[in-house]
């Protein structure tokens, strides 16, 4: 029997054939492979960066890792991560992220961002081409210094000629080739951007053969604007274009009507087409003052006031007054909305369509804890997942969302041989968030092992120093295939 479960999981061909020792031998853990769904305790080898063993029997190891009474899983994969710093990756490794990528909005520059985090990332990294930065510099107002997203005015809120849109996709067409995974629609941070554009850019992504990750263009039941006719928006695009599909924080941009806006992504995946959702697991989200998203009518589509939004750095409640200062202000200065229940979270989190990624950037304790939080609260505390299924949620839907821009993420997101030795040993009776909005930076609990491509980043619930593992996922273009 336990000759049959092994055998389960060497579904990566060609299996790797290594003589002993091994690099890293992880041993006697409960290793789950969402995929497969094998969950047995087993010993898995490490070499060179890849899983070349999953054996029932001992494992010889150059560093062997006990792992009796954790689990062994894969690492987890963020889709939705903003914060591209060296402290925001160590947060990131505690919370048993092996790879981060900005695949919501994108950068401006991916050539440049792919060699700015060459060698020097603690986990993997990647991106989309942004089409927010793209239409920005094609309606004469570039982004500039680190901002993903332009300041409220008419590169957002003008709509763009015939010229500008080829323009826009003459730019993302070269960001893709450059390595992108996918083009980032931030659309509530363009609201000039037509109907007519947004399916000319959906076209680009569809051209490329590589997703598109959107935050839909508004939020809140009054029509128009709706929640509703936001999804319909882009599934519409999808549906015209051929364009891949994910829906991103589908939480805080449907709100209470998101039970609605996910009978719709089902209905979508049953008819054929490829649309999914990600959500994180907190009420609150984090912008930037002075976006688009802020323009007239935001308290309405919310149904927030000015004493929803928090100052991350100073726990500073808003009032209209201090609202209209930042607001107008030149500069980017993020901000807490607290926009959500409880109960809708909860049940966003549990639904079987969503993957879990964090919007995580500095200042939100979704940065920080996202991924421990789920463990903690809706596999251990709620019970409303599975320990399977949210490990299913953390890694193998990332990584098949990927598959449409690259195969390398075939070996993600799964313990097999073959696959990539990212992998994660904790302990699942004690791991936990400990990051709150008044102390978004604390690390979370309970990760006793965290590997990034064969390499330890946790050891022992503690940070390997001088270690920088972390490799670029890019698209199969930037490798010179045309799939």
């Amino acid at each position: 029997m336990k000759h049959l479960i092994v055998a389960m999981v060497t579904t990566l061909a060609p299996a790797l054939v290594w003589s002993a020792p091994y690099d890293l031998v992880i041993r006697g853990g409960r290793v789950l492979d969402p995929e497969t769904g094998l969950d047995a305790t087993l010993h898995v080898g490490i070499n060179e960066g890849r899983i070349a063993r999953i054996s029932a029997e001992p494992l010889t190891g150059t560093r062997t890792l006990d792992a009796r009474g954790l689990v062994v899983a894969p690492g987890f994969i963020d889709l939705h991560q903003h914060g591209q710093d060296e402290a925001s990756g160590v947060l990131k490794a505690f919370d048993g992220v092996t790879s981060g990528l900005e695949m919501e909005i994108g950068v401006p520059d991916v050539k440049a961002f792919l060699a700015r985090k060459s060698g020097r990332s603690l986990i993997n990294y990647g991106t989309t081409a942004s089409h927010a930065a793209a239409r920005a510099a094609a309606l004469g107002a570039p982004l500039s210094g680190t901002d993903l997203i332009p300041a409220s005015g008419p590169a957002t809120n003008d709509p763009a000629t015939a010229d500008q849109v080829a323009q826009m996709q003459a730019r993302l067409a070269s960001e893709i080739d450059a390595g992108a995974l996918g083009i980032g629609m931030g659309i509530q941070y363009v609201p000039g951007a037509t109907r007519q554009e947004i399916i000319h850019i959906f076209q680009s992504a569809a051209s490329r053969n590589v997703p598109v990750f959107t935050h839909i263009r508004s939020v809140g039941r009054k029509e128009p604007g709706s929640s509703i006719e936001s999804v319909s928006e882009v599934i519409g695009a999808a549906a015209v274009t051929g364009a891949a599909l994910q829906i991103v924080h589908i939480n805080s941009t449907c709100l209470a009507d998101v039970p609605e806006c996910l009978a719709m992504v089902a209905g979508a995946k049953a008819r054929g087409l490829d649309v999914t959702a990600e959500a994180y697991p907190y009420v609150a989200g984090m912008t930037a003052i002075n976006s688009a998203l802020f323009n007239p009518g935001w308290q309405e589509k919310f149904g927030i006031g000015y004493d929803s939004l928090m100052l991350p750095d100073t726990g500073e409640r808003l009032t209209k007054e201090r609202f209209d200062e930042l607001h107008a202000s030149p500069g980017s200065l993020p901000v807490v909305l607290f926009v959500n229940r409880q109960e809708v979270v909860d049940a966003v989190i549990a639904h079987p369509l969503t993957s879990i990624a964090s919007d995580g950037d500095m200042g939100h304790p979704r940065n920080a804890g996202t991924y421990s939080n789920v463990l903690a609260r809706y596999v251990r505390e709620l019970r409303t997942i599975s320990l399977m299924d949210a490990i299913r949620k953390m890694s193998l839907m990332p990584a098949q969302r990927l598959e449409k821009a690259t195969a390398a993420a075939r070996r993600k997101g799964r313990i097999q041989e073959g696959a990539d030795a990212d992998i994660v040993v904790f302990d699942p009776a004690t791991v936990q968030d400990r990051a709150t909005y008044a102390q978004p930076g604390e690390r979370s609990t309970g990760m006793r092992f965290v590997v990034v491509n064969g390499v330890l980043v946790i050891d022992k619930g503690s940070l390997v120093p001088n270690v920088s593992p972390g490799k670029s996922v890019v698209s199969d273009r930037h490798n010179g295939v045309a799939r």
